[in-house]
Order: C-alpha cells, then structure tokens, then sequence
C-alpha cells in the first residue's frame, strides 16, 4: 500500500477487500474453572479504507473484540480474517495471532512508549527491531514525522511531551511500520476538550490522507460521528453482540451543529440508552 505516492516496502500480497469476523465467541476462564462470555455470535464486514468506529455501554467488550482483531487473544469460535479475490477466486487469510499487517494504538500513552528512547527512536524501534535497513525506513520517518507535526521534536524524551504529542508519536510509530489496519483503543480519552478536538481533526487527515483501515474504540458518539465511516453500535454484556451498523455519510470536515450531523447524533443516542438502560438493569438484579 502507498501513501501520497511513498512506496510501500515488503512482499506483494492479494489485495484484501474486507476485514472478515464471521460468528465470533470469545469466553474467558476464571483460575476457578468458572467462564463469562464477553462476545457472542459478532459478524461483521470491515471494508478497505473504512474508518469503523464500536461504539457502546462500559464492559460490553469494545476492546476484547479490538484484541481478537490484534490477534492478542484467540476466538472461542468463529474466525477472523483478510478476505478477497484473486484471479477471479475469492481466498481468506485467517488471523491466527499478532502480525505486521496490524499496528495497536493505545489509550494509555505514557505506557506505550519507552521511556529511555527518545521520539525518533521510538517511532524507529520497530523497523530496527525488524532488521530493515536503515535507507529503507529513514526516508519514510521523515514522511510520517511531518505528518503528525513533530519535525521540531524529534530529539525529545516522552516525559519532554504533551499527553497529544504522546498519541502523535504512537500514531507515527504505527503508520512507519505501514499496517494493512490501525487498532486504535479509545486513544484520546484521556485528553482534554481542546487536545482531544485538535487530535481529532489531525487524524481525520491523516485517514484522508492515507485511507489507512481503522477500527477506532470510543465511548464518545459525537467522535465516532465525526471520524467516522461506519458506526457500529454493540449491545449490554455479557455475551454483547452488535446491535446495529450506521453509516456516516457526510462531508468531511465535519460540524456537530450539521442537521444531517444531529439526526444521527439522535439515533446513536435512543440506541445507546436502551444498551446503558439494559446494562444498568443487569447490575441491579445480580444478588
């Protein structure tokens, strides 16, 4: 895959045209034998280029189908994979673990970066861990360094950086590696209001830019409105499944004061209180 023209570097593959998760179960063993079922029976089709934001209650299981995707936890049942055509037959590449063709971006910032490294060498941890050469990657740091708008701090340590400044580099650090899809966990909650809005409109860009495959965690539905191309929206746990899938069809950039903007703003509302109002009644009624 290219970016504004920058080759993309490694072996050709078929190009996929979807992100497949087909009846996908994920139960979870307690030390005492017990199971609890975060996932149940999930199917869904993420296309090439969509920005798919999951959007529902606290503890519906947002981030455990996020970590399947990762390959960071295996399915109970149901499968996971790269699905599309080649020479007129369609083929799947199931995921079977974690794998280049997946970059993770986490909410905790001051976490996912290594302290003792400072942003160059952070963003360049995984070619180098990698063994790529050095005028295979430098060209491309350069690229994603001015693309995140950290060309002037490249020389700085994570505790030399704001909580944004942080989330630019772990985005940097994801894109240099040239994923297939960016997994990003709720990545600016803990931002303030006018950090997390900047952040917002930077990534807006750079999906523009790149049409990287994102699937984007947020609690927030005016930021899965506003980022965007599909929202789906999951049902109470245990055992969540998705309740419904809406698409985002509006002009980028975006405004919540948009009418087409506040419908949908509307909708995702009625839906997300039924699942808060069926989560909520599920607390209330265990013993």
């Amino acid at each position: 895959m290219s970016t504004r023209g920058y080759p993309a570097t490694g072996p050709a593959v078929p190009p996929w045209t979807c992100l497949r998760l087909d009846a996908v179960t994920k139960v979870f063993r307690d030390t005492r034998g017990g199971e609890y079922t975060a996932a149940r029976d999930i199917s869904i089709a993420i296309n090439r280029g969509d920005f798919y934001c999951l959007l529902g209650p606290s503890g519906c299981g947002k981030t455990t189908l996020l970590n399947l995707i990762a390959g960071f936890e295996p399915v109970t049942a149901g499968a996971i994979a790269f699905a599309g055509e080649a020479h007129g037959q369609s083929w799947r590449r199931t995921i079977q673990g974690p794998g280049v063709d997946r970059a993770m971006i986490f909410q905790d910032m001051a976490e996912a970066l290594f302290p003792w490294l400072n942003v160059e060498e952070n963003i360049l941890f995984g070619p180098r861990m990698a063994g790529v050469p050095r005028n295979a990657y430098f060209a491309k740091f350069d690229f994603y360094l001015r693309m995140v708008g950290l060309r002037e701090d490249a020389h700085k340590f994570p505790f030399e950086l704001s909580g944004g400044m942080k989330q630019r580099v772990q985005i940097a650090r994801a894109l240099i590696t040239e994923p297939e899809v960016l997994l990003m966990d709720e990545p600016f909650a803990a931002l303030d209001a006018i950090t997390k809005r900047l952040l917002q409109q930077e990534l807006s860009r750079i999906w523009q830019e790149t049409r990287k495959t994102i699937v984007y965690i947020t609690h927030d539905l005016i930021e899965a409105l506003l980022l965007g191309t599909r929202v789906a929206v999951m049902t109470a746990g245990p055992s969540a499944t998705i309740k419904c899938e809406l698409p985002v069809d509006l002009p980028r950039p975006r405004s919540a004061t948009d009418p087409d903007f506040v419908e949908l703003t509307r909708r995702l509302e009625t839906l997300l209180h039924e699942e808060v109002h069926a989560a909520s009644k599920v607390i209330s009624e265990v013993p």
